[in-house]
């Protein structure tokens, strides 16, 4: 069966019970990605944990080397890595119990989802959470 991403009502609801958001592949760059939608989700109101073992801080926050680093719980881990490494991430995002493993837009591995959903895990992929929380709470949470 075919992977499907949650329907645009699931995702609303995810985004709205959601807080804490881990980055994996968070660069410290201005110019990259990662960092300016990060940085769009910080000022959103999320808060946004930087998963980079080769940075200390990024938009203010601690960075963690991995995610079973991160001292505190996590709602949803959001990926940008290339679609053949995120398997690890998947399993390490079972293991902290974060509620949602979501990769960015074209970032998609089936493997990766099924660890996820088999570990309770929500899981979205090839969509920019930034874009998606843009549309479904345009006004904010």
């Amino acid at each position: 069966m075919a992977f499907e991403n949650p329907s645009r009502e699931q995702i609303k609801a995810l985004l709205q019970a959601s807080q804490t958001v881990a980055v994996v592949g968070l660069s410290d760059k201005l110019d990259r990605v990662s960092y300016m939608v990060s940085e769009a989700m910080q000022k959103k109101g999320y808060r946004i944990i930087p998963v980079n073992p080769n940075a200390t801080e990024i938009l203010g926050e601690t960075c963690y080397p991995s995610l079973s680093d991160i001292p505190e719980p996590v709602d949803i881990v959001n990926v940008f890595r290339k679609s053949e490494l995120v398997i690890p991430v998947a399993e390490e995002a079972v293991k902290i119990k974060a509620k949602a493993f979501w990769l960015q837009q074209g970032i998609f591995n089936e493997e990766a989802a099924d660890i996820a959903k088999a570990g309770g895990l929500e899981v979205i992929m090839d969509r920019c959470i930034k874009v998606e929380d843009s549309i479904l709470l345009p006004g904010g949470k």
